[in-house]
């Protein structure tokens, strides 16, 4: 794949991420009116957090599409691509602790089942839209790593190898030109 399309795909992943999470905080901002709770915004913090770091990963992603253009500038690229991969690590941390952990889900349910129907639909949509940005975080995490594979083949390409070459003539001295010199044989 070339290297220009790689990192379009890159930035289109990044988007739909964007697109999955913006739904997550739709759905998680709809919950039922009659009382709040710790867990909603616990979650809607995480969500906005995670947004916010996607925002960065967005940013140096567009920085690394711009190296890549002519003329190319590897190391803009691989500056760039290093901080947009951090984020995305930090996203996809942030996503297994805070959202789709074990407890965070059981948290989810029990809420549901503790409030009544409203409540219980709520968690329900809430869980599958949870569900619905672990794909697009997957793809993305594919995306990253075709990135680095491909700016280390375009590297390796473009590689120079110098070698060295004695060109010319070599004066050596003659041994009755080495005693006048000062040096002497040694046996």
């Amino acid at each position: 794949m070339a290297l220009e399309t790689t990192f379009r795909d890159l930035s289109m992943q990044l988007h739909l991420l964007h697109d999955s999470l913006d739904a997550l905080q739709t759905t998680i901002g709809d919950h039922p009116e009659d009382r709040g709770s710790a867990l909603v915004d616990a979650l809607d913090a995480s969500v906005l957090d995670m947004l916010s770091t996607l925002h960065e990963a967005q940013t140096a992603a567009l920085d690394a599409q711009r190296g890549v253009a002519s003329p190319l500038d590897l190391d803009r690229t691989r500056r760039a691509l290093m901080i947009c991969h951090e984020r995305v690590l930090g996203i996809g941390k942030q996503f297994a602790n805070d959202l789709a952990s074990y407890d965070k889900l059981w948290e989810l349910v029990r809420l549901g089942n503790e409030r009544g129907d409203e409540w219980l639909a709520w968690a329900g949509g809430t869980k599958e839209a949870i569900e619905e940005c672990r794909q697009p975080l997957e793809e993305l995490n594919r995306t990253v790593a075709r990135c680095w594979q491909e700016i280390a083949e375009h590297a390796g390409a473009t590689s120079v190898s110098v070698r060295t070459t004695t060109i010319g003539q070599r004066i050596v001295p003659r041994p009755a030109e080495a005693a006048d010199l000062g040096y002497e044989r040694v046996p």
